[in-house]
């Protein structure tokens, strides 16, 4: 059988930036051919980043995307690289007439081959997807051809990402025209435990098509979403062969036996059903039709998976460490008070930019206990983060002078201080805020807008409050292992008192964040089913769930809708987010009812 051996590129482009992008192109693809590769295959919309929302609406950003493809093909050719095949994501347009309801432009989300100083070839997304997190209807046209081209004897067909999530398509194209290897570009959003859903498709979509199928996946945080990576190749009989690492930067290199193309099967263009109602058509090309010689491959590569505590809190770093890097940021400031929430946020903080670059406040009021300000300084001792002490009763005091405030909004008025003097240090010092608020109180409205809600990311917006415990136990679990390779924090860098004490805001004397919320465990099992699984009331009670706590909680998390809306982006690790992954409207008289 004919020979081939892949390189995936599992990168990390920065969303506009297209003159890096090509760069890294350029780079990766001499590492690819140091290694011997025969072909490599980059991510989806890599030249350009992914996802790059409206953008894409504007032709000055389309013609920059479809100029950079041919002047990376160039360069490979001028760089000694033009002999290698590159498989590339870009966004390009279709050329198909305006319409109404048609996208502005009509662009695609493409994929080139480049060869010898030429875009060969082009392709785009046929399935394209319009849930959860993507809004595909809104930015692209679809595409309906899909190349083959003959690399070594062998033919190799191009789809892309969305395509292996739905039947038909070129899945199916590519096993009626008896492909040996299907590449995929990805640039799929990281979700707790997707890894397992993504290895099951990929070994599904192969025996489907009836050959190897290598999918490349974009790795790397952008706003709210974070890229695993995990680049997967499979057989095809779908069994893996070889499998990168999540949450960073790798070239997966793969030597593949594949079936030899069809002699009879000769350069054209020729029509296959869809069988999704389209019609796809399908481009046949030669690059080289004689085997390469029998080479002695490199054993494959299955990187171990992470546990799951380990792949929420890597992504969560990862999530932390490009948004402060790709946005220009050299340093962070959050709110440091000696409970779990901002001790987890410093911590993740820590091990993404390093404890030199995050600043902490300590901001005492008349009403913090005096372990809050002990367990503070004990983080900062352990992390050796930069720290100081503002002491903000004087501050309180002096509003409260001049305006009669009392109850909740007296005790949101400490908050606002807070939140007041972390902008100002930010703006003195441009330290981006991380704001410390997770889940399950911005699911419950527990939190102050222009208070604990202001800043500029929020690391722990989609970690429910069990799961800050449970990551926050997992983390000091790892101090001084070998296999810490976040940070060698040399003893568990949280305070053992920051995580078994009852959490409060203590904005008042005695406060617990049970006065106003049930217990967490209970909570957090009902916000899941309500949030992001969007079960109804009816199905709620049916699930188990206490039937005055379901209407209750369904209340706290309707009306607090405008909160959220005004919340700064954070890291999605959940099925289902606060931010682009659920849009309620804030003006909403429905309510839930015992049938609904």
């Amino acid at each position: 059988m004919p020979q081939l051996r892949i390189a995936l590129a599992q990168t990390n482009p920065v969303v506009g930036d297209l003159t890096a992008n090509a760069d890294k192109l350029i780079e990766w693809a001499r590492e690819a051919s140091a290694r011997g590769a025969h072909l490599v295959v980059f991510t989806e919309m890599f030249l350009t980043g992914y996802p790059v929302e409206d953008l894409v609406l504007r032709s000055s950003f389309v013609d920059a995307s479809v100029a950079a493809l041919t002047s990376a093909a160039e360069r490979l050719q001028a760089e000694g690289l033009g002999d290698l095949p590159v498989v590339v994501g870009y966004v390009d347009r279709s050329g198909v007439a305006p319409r109404v309801g048609q996208p502005k432009g009509a662009p695609l989300d493409a994929a080139a081959l480049l060869h010898r100083g030429h875009v060969v070839t082009r392709t785009a997304k046929h399935h394209l997807p319009n849930y959860g997190v993507f809004d595909e209807y809104r930015y692209f046209v679809r595409g309906d051809r899909m190349p083959i081209f003959r690399l070594h004897g062998v033919d190799v067909a191009i789809a892309v990402c969305e395509d292996l999530w739905q039947d038909g398509g070129p899945v199916l194209a590519a096993g009626q025209a008896g492909a040996g290897l299907l590449v995929v570009p990805n640039a799929s959003p990281y979700e707790r435990e997707k890894d397992d859903v993504r290895l099951a498709l990929c070994a599904s979509r192969a025996r489907e098509a009836g050959c190897a199928l290598a999918y490349a996946n974009q790795v790397g945080g952008q706003d709210e979403l974070i890229f695993d990576g995990d680049s997967i190749v499979v057989g095809a009989d779908g069994e893996l062969i070889s499998r990168a690492a999540q949450f960073r930067e790798e070239l997966l290199v793969t030597d593949l036996d594949l079936p030899a193309a069809d002699p009879e099967a000769r350069p054209g263009s020729f029509p296959v059903d869809a069988g999704d109602g389209t019609t796809i058509t399908v481009e046949r090309l030669e690059l080289s039709a004689d085997p390469l010689p029998p080479y002695e491959p490199e054993p494959p590569v299955v990187a171990p998976r992470l546990d799951d505590l380990e792949e929420v809190y890597s992504a969560l770093v990862l999530g932390v460490r490009d948004y402060v890097t790709k946005n220009g940021f050299h340093s962070v400031i959050l709110g440091l008070s000696g409970g779990i929430d901002s001790a987890l946020t410093a911590t993740i903080a820590a091990d993404a930019v390093g404890p030199d670059r995050v600043h902490v406040v300590l901001m005492p009021s008349r009403h913090s206990s005096e372990h809050s300000i002990s367990d503070a300084r004990d983080l900062v001792e352990r992390q050796g983060v930069n720290s100081r002490l503002v002491p903000i009763e004087g501050i309180v005091d002096s509003f409260e002078n001049e305006v009669d405030l009392h109850g909740l909004a007296a005790e949101n008025l400490q908050a606002r201080v807070r939140g007041m003097l972390l902008m100002g240090l930010s703006n003195e010092h441009g330290h981006l805020v991380l704001t410390t608020g997770n889940k399950s109180e911005l699911a419950t409205g527990y939190s102050t807008l222009y208070g604990d809600s202001a800043g500029g990311f929020a690391p722990i917006k989609d970690v429910l409050k069990t799961t800050v415990w449970a990551l926050s136990r997992w983390r000091n679990s790892q101090a001084g292992h070998p296999s810490d390779l976040l940070h060698p924090f040399p003893t568990p860098p949280i305070p053992e008192n920051s995580i078994t004490k009852e959490p409060s805001a203590e904005l008042r004397p005695g406060q617990r964040d049970t006065d106003s919320l049930p217990p967490y465990d209970v909570l957090d099992h009902l916000l899941s089913d309500y949030v992001e699984r969007d079960m109804g009331k009816a199905g709620l009670v049916a699930a188990g769930h206490d039937p005055d706590l379901v209407a209750r909680v369904i209340r706290l998390v309707d009306i607090a809708e405008y909160k959220r809306r005004q919340y700064p982006p954070g890291p999605k690790i959940t099925p289902k987010n606060f931010g682009r992954d659920r849009r309620l409207p804030i003006t909403n008289r429905w309510r839930e009812t015992p049938g609904n």
